[in-house]
């Protein structure tokens, strides 16, 4: 399941409230799916009833119409379609509007990449429905094992009658959001496996696991995930959950591995999402019971020294390894604080910790000096998590000095975790002071998206309060775009 966007469509105001602003709020994911009939997308959109307009019907009841034009196009010729109405659920109260209602639609679309479009207007509305334009690859290897994309599920159940919302015998009403909230208590996720009866036999056996990573640094929470044996078959068929109500808040991946009876992975696949958790509890059992003796972390008997130790470890922490820090380390013990740090460590490098906590040890040096302040340590800026999280940028455009924007610095890495490519950080100075620079945006996952930088970028002499705006009019000596699309 790939996120495509959150949806704020016609008119924005500063406070955010939809109702009073008249604009329609929706959410779309998209998966990709195989068949006996052919490859197909699947699309999930969630629109907040209180950001529509409900009229009366002759029953008395309240209901909301959402016109939808979704286009898939290839080469400006359109391949699918469809326009259609969406209806809100019936209400008697157009007080009580504090839901998400859901639509789902199925398009069968060959192998190849797809100009996908869609334009939302609320049909009570004397409004111009906007555009939202993204491309959308469907691909499968032929032959050869590959998972489907990912759903993540609301709810499900068996059924014996096929509908809108049914695979595999069940039907699934999806979650539309990569972003789990602390009422949220477990992620129910459906996908489907291909091919494994073609590269192992009919009836082989094979293992099929599943489990929650961190997305900084891949590091697997045994804790979050399970395994079992399967057959192979043509399709396999996964519906699964995994309990997070103790997952504390960060980013993460949802892992799905099948691996042969060699233990040999034979397909992955990853789906960011985010979890934010403020109730979670650290386990200080688990941590207490690390075995330290004769281990590099026992030697370092200075508490204080150890705590800013694991305190700069921060930016590529787990999420409950920063849970660990926000709440525990201050009060911990010595030999707590050394077995946190030998198990961070070992987990990182089970082989040599020791080294691999030395190599981290250098790159928190260099942040120092290069991007600590007279009030934050490099580690704790933005660019020093940036650099410590990422390794250093393949490319680094610096200007200070121009015209109407702030200070700023552009970063490009070519690649990212080993699975993002061409990702760029916009870093800037609003206070021009200080040497600290604020990240304004990114296009990597997990990191803060703002597709009004440049207008924020240039509020040193320029204030745009239209939220929708996102362009800003090319100054004299002003590079930001230039420097976006090249750094140097």
């Amino acid at each position: 399941m790939k996120k495509i966007t959150l949806l704020l469509l016609v008119l924005v105001t500063l406070t955010g409230t939809s109702t009073l602003a008249g604009n329609l709020w929706a959410f779309l994911t998209y998966a990709s799916f195989n068949s006996p009939e052919g490859p197909y997308v699947e699309t999930y959109l969630s629109v907040a009833a209180n950001s529509v307009k409900f009229i009366q019907k002759e029953n008395g009841k309240f209901q909301a119409t959402v016109n939808i034009l979704m286009t898939f196009k290839q080469n400006d010729e359109i391949k699918a379609f469809k326009k259609y109405e969406l209806y809100s659920p019936e209400i008697t109260d157009t007080l009580k509007t504090d839901f998400n209602f859901i639509d789902q639609q199925r398009f069968p679309l060959p192998f190849g990449s797809y100009d996908f479009e869609i334009q939302l207007s609320d049909q009570n509305k004397t409004q111009q429905p906007l555009p939202y334009n993204q491309t959308i690859t469907v691909d499968f290897p032929d032959g050869k094992p590959a998972f489907s994309d990912v759903e993540l599920i609301k709810s499900y159940k068996q059924t014996t009658t096929a509908g809108d919302l049914t695979k595999s015998g069940y039907d699934l009403v999806p979650y539309t959001f990569t972003f789990y909230p602390p009422d949220e208590s477990k992620m129910i996720f459906y996908a489907e496996l291909y091919n494994m009866e073609r590269l192992l036999g009919k009836d082989q056996k094979f293992l099929l696991s599943w489990y929650i990573e961190s997305f900084e640094s891949n590091v697997r929470l045994h804790d979050y995930g399970k395994a079992r044996k399967e057959t192979a078959k043509e399709v396999n068929v996964l519906l699964s959950e995994i309990d997070i109500d103790n997952l504390s808040s960060g980013n993460y991946n949802l892992v799905l591995e099948a691996r042969d009876q060699q233990n040999n992975p034979v397909a992955v696949k990853k789906l960011f999402f985010q979890r934010m958790n403020p109730k979670a509890q650290v386990a200080l059992a688990d941590i207490q019971s690390t075995n330290i003796t004769n281990t590099f972390a026992e030697k370092i008997s200075q508490s204080d020294t150890l705590k800013e130790y694991i305190s700069c470890g921060y930016p590529i922490a787990t999420g409950i390894e920063k849970s660990f820090i926000r709440s525990s380390l201050k009060t911990a013990d010595l030999k707590t604080r050394q077995q946190f740090f030998y198990n961070f460590w070992f987990t990182r490098s089970p082989s040599d910790p020791e080294k691999a906590w030395l190599a981290y040890k250098e790159q928190v040096y260099k942040v120092q000096v290069n991007f600590g302040t007279p009030v934050k340590k490099g580690y704790q800026t933005d660019r020093g998590r940036i650099y410590l999280q990422y390794g250093p940028p393949n490319t680094r455009s610096t200007q200070y000095n121009e015209p109407s924007n702030y200070p700023y610095e552009i970063w490009q890495y070519y690649t990212l975790n080993n699975s993002q490519r061409n990702k760029k950080f916009v870093f800037y100075s609003p206070d021009m002071v200080t040497s600290d620079f604020l990240l304004l945006h990114s296009d990597a996952i997990g990191e803060i998206y703002n597709p009004r930088w440049k207008i924020d970028l240039r509020n040193r002499i320029y204030s745009n309060r239209d939220l929708q705006d996102t362009q800003v009019i090319k100054a004299w000596g002003d590079f930001e775009q230039d420097y976006w699309e090249l750094p140097n």
